[in-house]
């Protein structure tokens, strides 16, 4: 007859046996795992629908689980806007070493003439703010905070991320389209991938039916104050709402068809669009300056 599957010590009687726990021999338990019903002590019980379950199988039913994945197909991420969270701090770091030294926008900003020997600053701008108007980063991260948890839920860990990068790069290479090359004009923010983030959630909330009449007043609000407020890079503002707007097209059709290559396709192929038209706007520069990029 076969026996149990669980640990057993005798406790001195005759025939008389205690159960332990596998993991832990020297403790005896009589609280079994519903699962594979051995003896689990307090350290390795977890808790189930009904009763307990052990930890190794808890390990064994996650390796069979298929991972979370969010309304659009991307890989889910925490229930809390961790993302979101990061880049608004990141934003703020950078916004506090602004004020502590001038240095650090010197380092960060973006400038035509710096395209060719320092392109990361496309995307290092990004997350700098005017050191002088904190209306600059807080109507950024208001919208940022409003809508960036939105979007990741949706999106995921790694899309959301994607799509915020490459919008930022978009505004960066579109208002580069309308300077001279050698310009030493230094726009910094956030709002190309914030406007990136808008045009997305309008696509993607169409494409679930939802409404998004109250984001339609955000951006036209935004979109007023690029007017309002000077030395505003509207051509920045343009750029990462089309390219937002693109990605979230893309992501849309890759659920509708069920094809989620799709979507990592039209990332990569927006990405590549973007660096070639900054590519070009220095090659067609009458100034004798390298290619960015390379």
């Amino acid at each position: 007859m076969s026996q149990p599957p669980s640990g057993r010590v005798s406790d001195g009687g005759p025939g008389t046996e205690v159960p332990t726990c596998p993991r832990h021999p020297d403790r005896v338990s009589y609280i079994r795992c519903q699962r594979c019903r051995r003896p689990v002590c307090p350290d390795c019980q977890r808790s189930a629908a009904v009763g307990v379950q052990c930890v190794d199988c808890i390990r064994e039913q996650a390796k069979g689980e298929r991972p979370r994945v969010t309304v659009f197909g991307g890989r889910a991420g925490a229930d809390r806007p961790y993302l979101t969270i990061a880049i608004i701090a990141i934003c703020v770091l950078v916004w506090l070493g602004e004020l502590a030294s001038p240095r650090v926008f010197r380092e960060v900003a973006f400038a035509p003439f710096l395209g060719t020997s320092e392109p990361r600053r496309l995307i290092t701008s990004a997350f700098a703010h005017s050191p002088y108007q904190i209306m600059h980063i807080g109507f950024n991260m208001l919208a940022l905070w409003m809508i960036g948890g939105y979007l990741e839920q949706m999106l995921g860990w790694a899309r959301y991320p994607a799509l915020y990068l490459v919008s930022a790069l978009a505004g960066a290479v579109t208002w580069l389209l309308f300077q001279p090359a050698m310009s030493t004009t230094s726009p910094v923010g956030a709002s190309g991938a914030v406007f990136g983030l808008f045009g997305a959630l309008f696509v993607l909330n169409r494409h679930l039916g939802r409404d998004s009449s109250g984001m339609v007043a955000v951006i036209g609000i935004n979109a007023v104050l690029g007017f309002v407020i000077p030395n505003v890079a509207r051509q920045a503002h343009l750029g990462g709402l089309i390219a937002g707007g693109l990605l979230a097209l893309a992501i849309a059709v890759s659920r509708s068809r069920g094809r989620p290559a799709l979507a990592r396709v039209a990332i990569v192929g927006v990405l590549v669009i973007v660096l070639a038209l900054g590519v070009a706007k220095y090659a067609a520069s009458p100034a004798p300056v390298p290619l960015p990029f390379a």
